[in-house]
């Protein structure tokens, strides 16, 4: 199992279809941490500098590396090894197939985006399909409650009551460019997180959100009860709010850059929020921008909002055209949408916006796609639910059947 952008979670040694293949299949089970994520500190601080060592390539070989010294000290120099990673890990785990193919068997690659891109714009456009699934009238509502904002945005009095309707921390000022890109965006993240992980079975894994769902959120955006649109709207951002235990809505873009700055390991974003950030704007991008006009959400947080934070991050040298040579450089490395591979599986959810950005159609005979419908991120590789759609049980199956193929291969 391949660790990702944060702490390596035990949970997963425990629970999760991995070892439910793990005990059909007699095998043995290992994890491992991403470099500089979670307590893997390779390096005294995360200063820019130390940062340099942070990078897909490297992971892939740290996991090269773990594969062999582990197959000497338990004996397995004979024995198939399967990779097994979600989202980010998922992408590591078909790029270690296709890098490292004498060193692994085949790779369960979940929810993984293979293409890096900059604005990643049309994320949007799938909540805005996903949220339709459940509710035609959602997003006309979230619609007419941004609206609603930018008005009550014209005058003082307006800026009060939405300070005190969105529970923010501090007045908001219209003025500052990047406190209002900021403040959009984290109502529309509201959004977002639900949508990416819509009933999926995380509370196993410490997820403290698993009641927030589509069909909850398109219900309160139509509940002539809860108030006017923008009412319902606010009801919305005190709900998450009230999820995460956050008392109030710190939208203060340079709260945010101060948080990302610090280097401390032990600081409140040194579990891998830092650390992503400079993977994305350094290799990545994947910043989900308002660009895409046919969304409900408003162009308020366009892709500048989210480059900038690199150069006030990082320095002024982490510029677009840094980032820009970086996809390149990643698309060119490993193919992107095009990569070639074999003993391969990409499930995807339909609801999961991140299917954009993977694998949905079958690259050959033995790389194959799984598109899942009415499941979101990552959903396939959680416990078994009651609530499991006959799709997901079959996409199981299928990945369990193919493990099984890779073992028993000549």
């Amino acid at each position: 199992m391949i660790g990702g952008e944060g702490t390596a979670n035990a949970n997963w040694m425990v629970a999760g279809q991995w070892l439910r293949n793990a005990k059909k299949y007699n095998a043995y089970c290992l994890m491992l941490e991403h470099r500089y994520y979670g307590e893997s500190h390779p390096t005294s601080s995360m200063t820019t500098e130390n940062l340099r060592y942070l990078s897909s390539e490297q992971a892939l070989a740290d996991l090269a590396n773990f594969r062999n010294k582990m197959a000497v000290k338990l004996g397995f120099e004979n024995n198939k090894w399967i990779a097994f990673g979600g989202s980010y890990p998922g992408t590591l785990a078909a790029w270690f197939r296709m890098k490292y193919p004498h060193l692994v068997a085949g790779s369960v690659a979940t929810s993984a985006p293979v293409f890096a891109l900059v604005n990643f714009k049309t994320y949007l456009s799938v909540v805005r399909d996903s949220l339709n699934t459940f509710s035609s009238t959602c997003n006309p509502q979230i619609k007419k409650a941004n609206e609603a904002i930018t008005s009550l945005l014209a005058d003082a009095s307006g800026r009060e009551k939405l300070a005190k309707m969105f529970m923010t921390c501090d007045p908001i000022d219209p003025t500052n460019e990047n406190d209002m890109a900021n403040f959009y965006n984290l109502l529309s993240l509201n959004f977002q997180n639900v949508v990416q992980y819509n009933k999926d079975n995380r509370a196993f894994e410490g997820a403290v959100d698993t009641q927030l769902t589509i069909d909850l959120l398109c219900k309160m955006m139509n509940d002539d009860n809860i108030g006017d649109t923008l009412g319902r709207y606010a009801a919305v951002n005190a709900l998450v709010l009230k999820t995460y235990g956050t008392k109030c809505l710190d939208f203060k873009y340079t709260n945010y850059i101060k948080n990302m700055q610090v280097t401390d390991w032990t600081s409140k974003e040194g579990v891998g929020g830092r650390q992503w950030m400079y993977q994305s704007c350094v290799e990545f991008g994947f910043f989900q921008s308002s660009d895409l006009k046919d969304q409900p959400f408003g162009q308020h947080f366009p892709i500048k909002f989210f480059t900038q934070q690199c150069a006030d991050i990082f320095g002024p040298k982490f510029t677009l055209e840094l980032l820009q040579r970086g996809i390149n450089e990643t698309n060119t490395n490993y193919g992107g949408y095009h990569m070639k591979v074999t003993k391969v599986v990409f499930p995807n959810g339909a609801i999961d916006p991140w299917h954009a950005l993977g694998i949905t159609k079958d690259l050959n005979p033995t790389a194959t796609a799984l598109y899942i419908q009415g499941t979101a991120h990552c959903a396939n590789m959680y416990p078994d639910s009651p609530d499991d759609p006959p799709q997901l049980k079959q996409a199981r199956q299928k990945i369990e059947d193919l493990v099984g193929q890779w073992i028993a291969a000549k």
